[in-house]
């Protein structure tokens, strides 16, 4: 499974509106500048998050968005489905030999488990305990 730009940025706006939960709205102009990304593409992604009940958007000059529950209460899966839709690991699996077919279920199980249980605090409690450029991930 590929994320796009949609998921993982879609994922930024999301931990940078965990790390100021309770402050009140952030404007994506500021999360654009502090992550080098188009403001014009994170308007994009914000609208079905949005939609989804994820963000809620205040208007005005101190405007923004904020999460519509605590960090804790939102998972990775909750954001990557809005925006990349279900989790696929292998288009026509049941064409494939049931021994394939027991490979690719239990990957997708195991992503969908990290994914499912990766809350936005955890990813804003990580970002908080590490510095930005110490981040290294094995699969």
């Amino acid at each position: 499974m590929k994320i796009s730009t949609k998921g993982r940025y879609g994922l930024t706006i999301m931990i940078e509106l965990a790390l100021h939960y309770g402050e009140g709205p952030t404007s994506l102009k500021m999360i654009a500048n502090e992550n080098n990304l188009s403001e014009h593409y994170l308007e994009q992604l914000a609208s079905p998050l949005r939609n989804a009940g994820l963000v809620k958007s205040v208007r005005g000059a101190y405007g923004g968005y904020m999460l519509s529950r605590e960090p804790k209460l939102i998972t990775a899966s909750d954001v990557l489905r809005v925006l990349e839709g279900p989790l696929t690991i292998v288009e026509g699996m049941e064409e494939e030999k049931p021994a394939q077919q027991s490979l690719w279920l239990s990957i997708r199980d195991a992503v969908k488990d990290v994914l499912d249980h990766t809350t936005l605090q955890d990813l804003v409690d990580h970002e908080n305990d590490e510095p930005r450029d110490a981040y290294m991930f094995y699969i």
